[in-house]
């Protein structure tokens, strides 16, 4: 079912460890106007006896790009590690390494129930900002920023996950799992299918 709204976008802080990453608690990025993801995939094909043999398709790395309202210098810092000084100027450097942070939101769709997304693991770009002089019409100029897709260092069921997703409209949905979805980045319970 087509998608006709979106909101509660939030990041999570990462911290690498030994036995993958660890999630901080989610945090509001800002009021959200979309978010667009795109993803690779790596291709490959084997052929034998004229034909192809074998084929294969899978995950490489994808872009999100989300589009806000607004983007506070405090979430611009987290995001892609610019400083904010004792005066509260975002100070953005040739120096600043973006940390990886997982992105989380909610769809709504046309039946008005929504479908829930996290990406595990994304490493986003300075922001773009545009302004223009106001002319006989208003025009609304929103900041938008740009970030790589990886899939998670840490295995759940013996693969590594770069999104998760649940839509409250299928059946055997877990509510729980809806309820707790902005508390914290979700974990995958144990397969079973």
């Amino acid at each position: 079912m087509a998608t006709i709204g979106m909101d509660k976008l939030y990041y999570a802080p990462i911290t690498d460890g030994t036995n993958g990453e660890t999630y901080g608690s989610p945090a509001l990025i800002g009021k959200a106007i979309s978010a667009d993801i795109s993803i690779t995939y790596a291709d490959g094909q084997l052929y034998g006896d004229d034909a192809i043999a074998e084929s294969v398709h899978e995950f490489q790395s994808g872009t999100v790009t989300l589009s806000t309202t607004n983007l506070d210098s405090s979430v611009v810092s987290a995001l892609t590690g610019a400083r904010v000084d004792s005066n509260g100027v975002l100070v953005s450097s040739a120096e600043d390494t973006a940390p990886h942070v997982a992105v989380g939101f909610r769809a709504k769709k046309s039946d008005g129930k929504y479908k829930y997304v996290w990406l595990y693991r994304v490493k986003f770009g300075v922001p773009t900002e545009n302004a223009a002089t106001k002319g006989s019409s208003i025009a609304f100029s929103t900041p938008s920023i740009e970030g790589t897709v990886y899939s998670r260092e840490k295995a759940s069921n013996g693969t590594h996950p770069w999104k998760v997703s649940i839509d409250e409209s299928e059946s055997g949905v877990d509510a729980s799992a809806i309820t707790a979805w902005f508390s914290a980045v979700y974990e995958p319970a144990a397969q079973t299918t």
